[in-house]
């Protein structure tokens, strides 16, 4: 089963066609700890405002993924969902993120080209990446958002926008995309099967 995780801020629908698209048994939890307890795989899913990730922790919702996360479940956090794996993001300085990755995120350089960063752009993928397996360089994906993550070591695919940023980041069994792979036609899809087959 795969729990896809109810904030009050993420893209659902989209994501469970695309899920069940692929033969997922995907759920919605809304804030039922027990079936992020018992998931095989986990998916938050966000849009929005950093800030409405405060909801994971009154909710209790956090814990359970980090109890989850630790017993090797596999997660994928998409957009808002992988922002929230960092330690936090300027959107919402007192929101704290889970801190699986320590940096934080950051809201684009106001410059010549406007923020958000909406539409689709290519990505430079990381080889060793089991998320991106299959996905070429130059592939494109659809974005939309305001913020973003730094480039690092955790980093499985990076796009530029104004500057490089991490577009995918992954980290054993926690992965996250700043993209929308639901919204990323083929491409997407095939993100979004990797995730399904990802095996320890």
């Amino acid at each position: 089963m795969i729990a896809v995780i109810d904030y009050k801020a993420g893209n659902l629908t989209s994501v469970l066609k695309a899920l069940r698209h692929l033969g997922a048994g995907a759920v919605v939890t809304d804030s039922d700890l027990s079936l992020i307890e018992s998931a095989e795989r986990i998916v938050l899913p966000g849009v929005g405002h950093f800030a409405a990730t405060e909801r994971l922790d009154s909710t209790g919702m956090t814990g359970a993924i980090r109890a989850a996360i630790a017993r090797g479940v596999p997660f994928l956090g998409i957009c808002v969902g992988m922002q929230w794996l960092y330690a936090g993001s300027s959107e919402a300085a007192n929101q704290r993120g889970l801190g699986h990755f320590k940096e934080s995120c950051t809201r684009f350089p106001e410059c010549n080209q406007k923020v958000p960063h909406v539409g689709w752009n290519s990505l430079e993928t990381n080889s060793e990446s089991r998320l991106l397996a299959g996905v070429g360089a130059g592939e494109f994906v659809y974005f939309t958002h305001s913020y973003k993550a730094p480039v690092t070591a955790d980093t499985a695919a990076v796009a530029e926008y104004i500057e490089p940023f991490a577009a995918a980041a992954e980290s054993g069994n926690v992965m996250g995309v700043q993209f929308h792979p639901e919204k990323s036609g083929e491409t997407g899809l095939k993100i979004l099967r990797n995730f399904l087959e990802w095996t320890c």
